[in-house]
């Protein structure tokens, strides 16, 4: 194994499974790493701003205290035909946790990945606001309104990058490390539905039997799986043409992109899956 310890950290999407990314840095820096740059996308572009800034353990004492209600208080629904959210309420919050400054003023270099939704193009934002370059890369289609500088509209930047190894700023003799949680334990999911079917089979309550198939694809299954799918093939792409010296590829099978009330749960598997991974290595 290297004794190299500086790195270039890049962060996936993926929804509230972005939070495994808290535990994934604070293994790394236990272990002696020293993170010298960091690219995100989505919520990796959340994480690793946040990060860039300093703000990290705040972030985490703050998510501690975040329950469904909170989450409900946070979502300033819209009735746009094109988001269902306008997440004014959901930046305000941040913003009392992360004071905005520019990108290129960071003590640790940083890049966030949206995407120009009328152009079609992967944005990638290193100077300027930084809040307003997280809002750019989370601006999940129909679900988060999204931003309109000059005129653009920018959308989160899972569409083009999820994983944007090709975009982090790099030091002569450090390692390129990938953090990605943009995938799904499928056949853990599927074990998991099959076995509350059987119980439901079985269970003497007519309620219970009467419970259709979860196995069954409605609108809605149909488009969230086809979409995170195809961000699951980017992201394997991505890793093919950079192959990063070290990889955590943490897929979750019970856990979605909205369980934002599970941080802990989440850090945990973060770390515990860092430690792991950093294990193979000796």
């Amino acid at each position: 194994m290297t004794d190299k310890k500086d790195i270039a950290l890049v962060l996936s999407s993926g929804g509230a499974r972005g939070l495994a990314h808290i535990g994934a840095i604070e293994e790394l820096e236990a272990q002696g790493y020293r993170i010298r740059s960091v690219a995100g996308c989505s919520m990796g572009a959340l994480i690793g701003g946040i990060y860039a800034a300093g703000q990290l353990k705040n972030f985490r004492k703050w998510l501690k205290s975040v329950d469904k209600w909170t989450l409900m208080n946070m979502m300033d629904v819209s009735f746009s035909f094109n988001h269902l959210i306008k997440g004014d309420k959901m930046m305000d919050a941040l913003k009392e946790i992360v004071p905005d400054v520019n990108i290129e003023n960071l003590p640790i270099p940083f890049c966030a990945v949206s995407t120009d939704w009328e152009l079609g193009e992967e944005i990638v934002f290193r100077e300027g606001s930084l809040l307003d370059a997280i809002r750019a890369s989370i601006s999940l289609p129909g679900f988060l309104n999204p931003i309109r500088p000059d005129g653009r509209i920018f959308i989160d930047g899972g569409v083009t990058n999820p994983l944007p190894l090709n975009r982090v700023e790099r030091h002569e003799g450090d390692l390129l490390v990938g953090v990605d949680v943009s995938g799904h334990d499928y056949e853990g999911q599927r074990q998991a539905q099959l076995k509350i079917a059987s119980r439901n089979r079985r269970s003497f309550n007519p309620l219970k039997r009467m419970v259709p198939n979860s196995r069954t694809p409605n609108y809605i299954t149909l488009l969230t799986r086809a979409s995170s799918l195809m961000i699951r093939q980017n992201s394997k792409l991505m890793i093919e043409l950079m192959k990063p010296d070290i990889l955590m590829d943490i897929q979750m099978n019970r856990l979605s992109g909205m369980d934002y009330d599970k941080s802990e749960r989440l850090i945990i598997i973060g770390r515990n899956r860092t430690r792991q991974t950093l294990a193979q290595r000796k």
